[in-house]
């Protein structure tokens, strides 16, 4: 690709199609349908709001906003004055955000109206200088001085235009700095390029704007092509994804492996499966897709689910399905525009059908984790990203994912990977889902545990004796588990992310 070296973002993503199409519905939220010139004019007014308080190219804003107009005018409007804005998970406990404000050096924030005194008091160690600006008042200060008009700070294209907070599957979130190109590069590669979007296409993500996912799937792909965005600023249950479906008929669907089994249990009624005849294609991430999933998906709604494989770090994603091409259980083949590698233990490159470590390298990787050296020393080396991901590609180019690599463990000597198992036990008609760990018995040593949530009514008396034969029938002695135990839900990241490591504890 060729990008211009002064480019700034919110220029591309925003301002051309207020020329190009004004009147067209960038975005349509409940009752409220936004075009493309009030979008515009809602960028250029939450930039000026913030550059007459004295933000500048640089400073972290910090978002706790649902998916609603304000999150894309003010995501953009900071983007735009080359201040960084960092988007969080609105729906976490407000003292939960004093490490992000901590971290970030965050100079503003901007949120909803509730959050008004609590946030403060929420982030340790604040100067006393923060600017607090409130969702709300965004509608209200459109129409002041600036908000037609708006220089964008002259940016180049390697410059930070965002960051994005790791979802701590494994730990600590971590701070991935993007730089301005890093959308135009996703956009390119990913929307157009596999999913052919265009403007006449309406884009529904049940994953959420403060998730990379989200981020592409509702946010840039749309506005690189002059598309319409359906958000939904509640929690995606099944029953509002259904709702929002049947009301606003999107074209493209985009959820994660839990939302889709959600919607397979869920009852959407007449409406809901009207609108889901107007969806050309579903998309999943954020984990891996199971072939039982991706069958009764199909089974009861007649779609094929596109699985694809991204990152905080990558932006987006790397590896995907192709309509037309889907080999159910891979993830897919790598997007054109990305190189892959597959690495054994000892650093060489994996033969087909071989497990490795897979590395990525695109123009849209994150320069760096904030203030990690050593981190983003371990992680980013000469453009490579070590995703954590551990693979197996076959000779036709489609990836295979085995599991995380810290999820990975030894069982009687042999490596055993959790996926392989779980996609095993959830094919039992009474298991939702399951995860997989590695514990160490008495005799200290390590094999595999399985945590399960049961469908409704699937308790019955005798199961856990029922799983275990249900696994040894269909794993080798090494892969079974010698524990089960029931829960009434898996421990996850906001994005859907099974986090194992709390099971291992």
């Amino acid at each position: 690709m060729k990008i211009p070296e002064d480019f700034n973002a919110a220029s591309y993503f925003i301002d051309r199609h207020d020329t190009e199409r004004p009147d067209k519905i960038a975005i349509e939220c409940g009752g409220r349908r936004v075009t493309y010139r009030e979008l515009f004019n809602g960028v250029n007014a939450v930039g000026s709001r913030l550059r007459g308080s004295g933000i500048r190219k640089g400073d972290r804003i910090i978002l706790i906003l649902p998916d609603t107009p304000e999150f894309a005018m003010s995501f953009f409007g900071a983007i735009k004055i080359g201040a960084i804005p960092v988007p969080l998970n609105p729906f976490l406990p407000p003292a939960d955000y004093g490490y992000f404000f901590e971290n970030s050096g965050a100079r503003a924030v901007i949120a909803e109206e509730e959050f008004k005194n609590v946030l403060p008091s929420g982030a340790p160690d604040l100067d006393s200088g923060l600017i607090i600006m409130h969702a709300a008042e965004i509608s209200r200060f459109q129409d002041g001085p600036g908000a037609a008009v708006l220089k964008a700070e002259p940016t180049k294209q390697d410059d930070p235009a965002f960051w994005l907070y790791s979802s701590g599957s494994t730990g600590r979130p971590k701070a991935c700095v993007h730089r301005q190109r890093d959308m135009l590069v996703c956009s390119e590669h990913y929307a157009k390029g596999i999913l052919n979007m265009t403007a006449d296409d309406r884009c529904f993500s049940a994953s959420k704007l403060f998730f990379a996912y989200g981020l592409g799937n509702a946010l840039y792909y749309p506005f690189a092509v002059g598309a319409t965005s359906i958000l939904l600023p509640d929690r995606a249950t099944p029953e509002k994804i259904f709702e929002v479906i049947g009301r606003y008929r999107p074209t493209l669907f985009f959820g994660v492996p839990t939302q889709y089994a959600g919607m397979i249990e869920g009852d959407g009624g007449q409406a809901a499966g009207d609108g889901m005849k107007n969806i050309r294609a579903c998309v999943s991430a954020g984990e891996a897709l199971p072939a039982l999933l991706f069958n009764k998906f199909k089974e009861r709604f007649g779609h094929e689910i596109l699985d694809s494989i991204g990152s905080t770090e990558a932006l987006q994603a790397f590896i995907s399905s192709r309509p037309g091409r889907i080999r159910v259980g891979a993830v897919g083949e790598l997007i054109p525009g990305y190189e892959a590698k597959i690495l054994d233990e000892q650093g060489k490159e994996a033969a087909d059908g071989a497990v490795g470590d897979l590395y990525v390298k695109n123009d849209a990787v994150c320069s760096e984790y904030w203030h990690e050296p050593e981190k983003t020393a371990a992680t980013i080396r000469n453009g490579w990203l070590r995703t954590g991901d551990r693979f197996h590609k076959d000779a036709d180019g489609y990836y295979w994912f085995v599991g995380r690599a810290d999820d990975m463990f030894k069982s009687n000597g042999a490596w055993v990977s959790p996926v392989e198992v779980e996609q095993v036990i959830m094919r039992h008609p009474a298991v939702l889902e399951s995860a997989v760990v590695g514990k160490k018995n008495a005799a200290g040593l390590m094999r595999p545990a399985a945590y399960v949530v049961l469908r409704e009514d699937g308790f019955s008396k005798g199961l856990i004796e029922e799983l275990g034969a249900w696994c040894a029938e269909r794993l080798p002695m090494y892969k079974r588990p010698a524990w089960f135990e029931i829960l009434p839900a898996l421990p996850k990241t906001a994005t859907g992310k099974i986090q194992r490591f709390r099971l291992r504890i």
